[in-house]
């Protein structure tokens, strides 16, 4: 709101200063510092306030070091991170843009779920929460809404370099330009390690002949799908461990960043051979204030920690992040960006596969961890949760730099 506020005060007054709000340079450092005071200084009294209602967590004994102790602790501290992120968004980003549109659905959406589950497992007393079929029609029915809109909105539009031996002028942006093919709608994606990194999903089916085109959306729609889901289960599997989820989701979301500002700037996009997607830039202010607001409640979720995210956070944070590496064509690069959700993920469908086969054959279950998912395996090898968190983190920093790497990597 304020971006259009001192816009027109700009265009009309040309008030000394509200020019700088035209940058998203300035913006993003506005929308991450207020997010990051929102979320420290409210966040207590957030805090403060579930404590009041009571909104403790029930903890289940699975016979870990520590795990008794917090049982009380607030929870539903996602409730921290989505207004810490929303108001700043709503104060200084271009709130017509259709790719912070789709993010505000998202983090309403999924917030929505996971709020509904963690009142089910707090009020209810029932520990299981929301039914997972609820949780999975959720998923489905917010991926079918943005594949539709990524799919269908003519604002979601790509412009890509154009092959051959021009010269590029650093110097004239025209020259910039006239190296990028008109902007049109494209279901092409990017593929990290491989030259001329690109992947049209359309290519998927074209052995049906000359007419599968006109089911390109499909495929499309289904495989957003797939990755909504995919992400957000896996950002809650990771929740188990005190700042393990804020910590690892703020390193994927910086790095989100780099590749949404660089896709939203020509120049950028251009010297790094990479698709320039108009206005996508935009996304950097929304990141921003989400980077802001996990920051900040990691203030109140390190060990030990004073409130817990609940499923308001994890499903949350995981459906933004899939939907922000959709925006920006860098889905297929999550294995590697997100791999600590990913290797948390497998580590659970690893867990109950090799079980259920040696219980088969064996007549006796076995084990490939002695906890799943894998960060508990390692609280039962005696690890303390923080030393688990901060190790995690440096993977996740390692596999963030792997992942901009690819920029110029191929």
């Amino acid at each position: 709101m304020l971006y259009y506020l001192f816009d027109y005060l700009d265009q009309h007054f040309s008030l000394s200063g509200a020019g700088l709000f035209r940058y998203i340079s300035f913006r993003s450092a506005m929308a991450f510092s207020f997010s990051l005071l929102l979320s420290t200084i409210y966040g207590r009294k957030i805090i403060d306030k579930l404590r009041r209602l009571q909104v403790g967590e029930s903890i289940r004994d699975l016979g870990l070091k520590g795990q008794v102790e917090k049982t009380g602790t607030p929870t539903m501290g996602g409730l921290i991170i989505i207004f810490a992120t929303l108001i700043p968004v709503f104060l200084f980003a271009k709130l017509h843009n259709i790719y912070v549109i789709l993010l505000i659905v998202t983090t309403l959406w999924m917030g929505a779920i996971g709020f509904i589950d963690d009142y089910i497992k707090v009020f209810r007393k029932n520990k299981d929460g929301l039914q997972g079929r609820f949780k999975v029609v959720g998923q489905i029915a917010l991926g079918a809404f943005v594949g539709f809109v990524l799919y269908f909105n003519p604002d979601v539009v790509v412009k890509e370099k154009i092959r051959g031996e021009q010269v590029v002028k650093i110097e004239q942006l025209a020259d910039y330009r006239s190296d990028f093919t008109e902007a049109h709608k494209s279901t092409k994606t990017t593929i990290p390690f491989i030259k001329n990194n690109e992947l049209d999903y359309a290519s998927l089916i074209s052995w049906m002949g000359e007419g599968s085109k006109d089911y390109v959306w499909l495929v499309f729609v289904l495989i957003v799908i797939f990755i909504i889901t995919a992400v957000s289960n896996g950002a809650n599997l990771t929740d188990g461990i005190d700042g393990l989820a804020a910590g690892s989701s703020a390193i994927i979301v910086l790095a989100l960043a780099v590749f949404a500002w660089v896709s939203g700037n020509i120049i950028f996009a251009d010297y790094l051979d990479v698709m320039y997607i108009p206005n996508s830039g935009e996304l950097t202010i929304f990141l921003s204030a989400f980077v802001g607001g996990l920051i900040g409640f990691l203030w109140y979720n390190t060990y030990p920690a004073q409130v817990f995210m609940g499923d308001t956070g994890s499903l949350t944070i995981g459906g933004i992040i899939a939907v922000l590496a959709i925006a920006v064509r860098k889905e297929l690069l999550l294995p590697i960006l997100a791999g600590v959700f990913l290797i948390e993920n497998l580590s659970v469908v690893m867990q109950v596969f090799y079980f259920k086969y040696t219980r088969k054959k064996y007549g006796v279950g076995k084990r490939i961890f002695l906890m799943s998912p894998l960060h508990h395996h390692y609280q039962k090898r005696g690890y303390h949760e923080s030393k688990i968190a901060t190790r995690f983190w440096i993977v996740g920093i390692l596999l963030a730099v792997i992942s901009i790497v690819t920029l110029k990597v191929r």
